[in-house]
């Protein structure tokens, strides 16, 4: 047989083989590309239901904190709070402070800033109502100033919640609208909350 025949031979079956392992590569690389975009959007997914999971339960842990030193300070007002009434602000805070600190890792930065005003001031908030069941406020301190400072709370977590639901996508109406602020029925009116803490003459804390 001629040589240069069979080296043709050789040269088109190389070339056969060559192009079927570049095509298989191809196909490869492909199947790779598919299978990371199919990790990365599963990835996204986890991501966003593990802060929306997480949202949820710092937002309601902050209204049950905020709702729970309104609580207490009605039981300051009418009498001398008991263990049960300590413990029950006590472990409302520490199960919103848990939650927060998973919010740390978690939550973006348009998140954490509003989320982490509404923690400092639930935090000198809670402050202020220990000192005063302690008998021990600082100067200007009162059941109404804490009230006060107590009713800002629920602007701070309705800050939060929008900040939130932007993250997740869902903030506003069809259309494009903005959705509309919610009132927590725990807020009331500052008027109202004010007068339930009228300082009288025997002191702050009657």
């Amino acid at each position: 047989m001629d040589v240069g025949a069979v080296l043709i031979a050789v040269a088109g079956v190389a070339g056969t083989l060559g192009g079927a392992l570049l095509t298989q590569r191809g196909a490869d690389r492909a199947k790779r590309r598919e299978l990371e975009m199919t990790q990365a959007i599963q990835a996204a997914r986890d991501n966003r239901e593990l802060r929306r999971s997480c949202y949820s339960e710092l937002h309601r842990d902050a209204r049950q904190f905020a709702t729970a030193l309104s609580r207490h300070l009605y039981v300051m007002r009418d009498r001398t709070p008991g263990d049960e009434d300590i413990r029950a602000l006590e472990e409302t805070k520490d199960t919103y402070r848990d939650r927060w600190s998973e919010a740390l890792m978690i939550a973006p930065d348009a998140v954490i800033a509003p989320a982490h005003e509404l923690n400092e001031t639930l935090t000198r908030v809670h402050g202020q109502v220990k000192r005063l069941e302690q008998g021990n406020p600082r100067p200007g301190e009162s059941l109404r100033s804490a009230a006060d400072a107590q009713h800002a709370l629920w602007s701070l977590i309705d800050t939060m919640r929008e900040a939130m639901r932007r993250d997740l996508g869902v903030a506003g109406e069809a259309g494009g609208e903005p959705a509309r602020r919610s009132q927590s029925p725990s807020a009331g009116d500052s008027t109202a909350l004010s007068r339930d803490f009228m300082e009288t003459r025997e002191g702050p804390n009657s």
